[in-house]
């Protein structure tokens, strides 16, 4: 980007207060990492020390992936979740409803022997839905007494009132797809509502009782963070799973047939990395009807999630220019085809809701100068990624630190990547269809940080002082890299469905020098 435009992005940002013009860091970690006793990490003591963390080193942005409901059957994936909108009831913390005298120490002990390293899921399920469920029936009266519930409910009825009946069906007809329920349920004719509402209604009413505790939890977190100058990062995937309340409540604005299946999915053209593509499974919006109503649900959907955090990344920020739609019934992606987003319309709708437009643009891929169009058209901050930064490819230029703009968010890695030591150590996997490819991205960032020959030990810190003394206004890292970990720290592994999302660090890996090590670099490179 030449300088003209990048200061004519500076003036757009200026003009709309924008705080990232600031210089900044902070780290990438989710909320089933971080330390507890119940198996999974949640919004209970260890969150609030992590974000004592976050601010004695000079932090001020943490950022989390998506909090909602998650699914052994879907990897346990919060992109493939029931709701848009609703929170993960395995994210609420047992110590704080002890605290609000919701339940009482003796009923949660003995624990069982969780893995202090790892989530195992179907174990944290178990345990945390025999909890909710006491809570529930202990306290039915609260139901209609509790001002607050009542008003949580009001606030929120345009999602909630479907979720919860949806969650409730759901358990009724044994876990089935919302598409294989009875036809008068499934299209939403008025009267099964209104019976299935009235038959169903404890399901529903503790259904909502529970997303209350969730969000009166994250509430108080979030103020915590925030009272500590630390703002939140969350993120928004651009697709819904299908078998959630979003399709099922709205299946006019998905390309679905009459019958209410996929006429289309989601997903990705074949590459380098396969050739056959990607094959996501998600249904595609109907562009056009979303239109007419000014996005509505779109709207609706960013207006909830910029209540709960401080800004919000965009995921597969291409697929609002264009997007690669699959037709339904395709066993790979191959024959699928580009089809037009709503590109500038949308975000122009939306800058008239969101007048600061507090979102990233998860602009990675293969990005076409129509997107990089877009994202700045609207100053959008991009994201610069450094493992991408020594491949033979012409793009790699862009990742390269010192090719990087004021306005971007730079990382070491994401979540979708395995870690900084991991990449540049471990052994090549066997499967690895260009291995040479491998070790010469390997080479080639050794004699990018001058460090052939010396002492590897740390070599981790040295890649984070290339993003910290970089130009890019915000840097972030995953808390993997912080602590120097190799392949066991790895989140996910795209295109998988197995072992993911179970990552978790220990309360004593935050006593280490690390802290200090972040501190004076945040401090050296003017981030604090």
């Amino acid at each position: 980007m030449n300088k003209v435009r990048e200061d004519l992005i500076s003036d757009r940002h200026m003009k709309m207060g924008r705080p990232l013009m600031q210089r900044a860091s902070g780290l990438l970690l989710h909320l089933t990492s971080l330390p507890s006793p119940y198996g999974i990490g949640d919004m209970g003591e260890g969150a609030y020390r992590f974000a004592d963390f976050l601010s004695g080193t000079g932090q001020r942005f943490w950022q989390i992936l998506p909090l909602t409901p998650t699914a052994l059957l879907h990897g346990n994936s919060p992109y493939s979740s029931t709701s848009a909108l609703a929170g993960n009831p395995l994210l609420i913390s047992p110590d704080l409803l002890i605290e609000k005298e919701l339940l009482s120490r003796k009923e949660i002990e003995p624990l069982p022997p969780f893995p202090e390293d790892h989530v195992d899921y179907a174990a944290v399920m178990a345990f945390k839905g025999e909890l909710l469920k006491k809570v529930c029936g202990r306290h039915k009266v609260r139901f209609t007494t509790d001002t607050n519930f009542q008003r949580f409910c009001d606030e929120n009825a345009n999602w909630l009132d479907d979720y919860a009946l949806f969650v409730a069906l759901k358990g009724h007809f044994g876990g089935l797809p919302w598409n294989l329920w009875p036809g008068e349920i499934r299209d939403r004719e008025k009267k099964a509502l209104e019976n299935w509402r009235e038959e169903l209604v404890d399901c529903i009413v503790e259904e909502k009782f529970i997303q209350h505790l969730f969000f009166c939890q994250w509430t108080d977190l979030k103020a915590y963070c925030n009272r500590k100058g630390i703002q939140i990062i969350g993120d928004l995937p651009i697709y819904v799973h299908y078998d959630s309340s979003d399709v099922w409540a709205l299946p006019e604005i998905f390309k679905l047939d009459t019958e209410k299946n996929l006429l289309a999915s989601a997903g990705a053209p074949p590459d380098f990395f396969s050739v056959t593509g990607q094959l996501w499974g998600n249904p595609v919006y109907r562009w056009n009807i979303l239109k007419e109503n000014g996005y509505a649900w779109w709207i609706k959907r960013a207006g909830y999630q910029l209540k709960r955090f401080n800004f919000v990344r965009l995921d597969h920020f291409r697929g609002f220019v264009d997007y690669w739609e699959v037709p339904a019934g395709e066993k790979t992606a191959v024959n699928g085809k580009w089809v037009s987003g709503p590109g500038e319309d949308f975000f122009s709708t939306l800058l008239r809701s969101f007048p600061s437009l507090p979102f990233i643009a998860e602009d990675l891929g293969v990005i076409t100068e129509e997107v990089v169009l877009l994202r700045d058209r609207f100053a959008l901050p991009g994201m610069r990624i450094l493992q991408f930064a020594f491949e033979e490819d012409p793009l790699s230029d862009l990742y390269q630190p010192h090719h990087y703009i004021h306005n971007c968010v730079a990382y070491t890695g994401t979540h979708d990547n395995t870690t900084l030591v991991s990449w540049l150590f471990d052994e090549i996997e066997p499967s690895c269809r260009r291995p040479e490819k491998v070790r010469m991205e390997r080479e080639n960032a050794m004699r990018y940080i001058g460090f052939q020959g010396r002492e590897t030990k740390e070599i981790h810190w040295e890649f984070i002082r290339l993003l910290m003394m970089s130009v890019a206004n915000l840097v972030v890292f995953p808390m993997q890299d912080i602590l120097g970990l190799g392949k066991e720290g790895r989140m996910n592994f795209p295109g998988t469905t197995h072992g993911n999302w179970e990552w978790r660090f220990r309360s004593g890996q935050l006593e280490g020098a690390e802290g200090k090590r972040l501190t004076e670099m945040t401090q050296l490179y003017g981030r604090i």
